[in-house]
């Protein structure tokens, strides 16, 4: 993991008619989980494995073209509703691992998501590319929701 100072900053937010809980919760949910996140919809979801405690792992694998790309992690934090942080990577694109914040703040409508990855420093250049994927993942997630 590289330092604040070294990464470029990745942010999206969303807004979502369900209470924060429910929001929270489908993150740490393989059931759930597997609809959306690191989901493409081309993919084939082979498995998902999730430990959700601090210190927990991940794996979250999707077949896309033949290919297996394994999404690696660990949790860092856990504060339900308000806040999950955790390290991931993708063995087969790269050997490093960022840092993402998810922030979910209720309110009187629902709730606010806003997810802040950190970026390697060598994929600075993805930045937009990289928040479109996450607009994407939470779009995934409200459509799993059912919103």
């Amino acid at each position: 993991m590289t330092s604040d100072t070294e990464t470029t900053k990745v942010r999206v937010s969303r807004h979502f008619a369900a209470p924060a809980e429910r929001v929270f919760d489908a993150w740490l949910d393989p059931e759930k989980a597997c609809k959306f996140l690191f989901a493409t919809p081309t993919g084939q979801m082979v498995r998902v494995e999730i430990d959700p405690r601090v210190g927990g792992k991940f794996a979250i694998v999707e077949r896309r073209d033949g290919q297996d790309a394994e999404h690696l992690g660990e949790y860092l934090e856990i504060d339900r509703p308000r806040r999950l942080v955790f390290v991931y990577g993708v063995a087969m694109y790269s050997t490093t691992v960022d840092r993402v914040t998810v922030k979910i703040r209720p309110l009187d409508t629902g709730c606010e998501l806003t997810l802040t990855h950190d970026l390697s420093p060598e994929y600075a250049g993805y930045a937009s590319r990289c928040e479109q994927s996450w607009a994407g993942i939470l779009a995934g997630l409200s459509a799993s929701l059912g919103m």
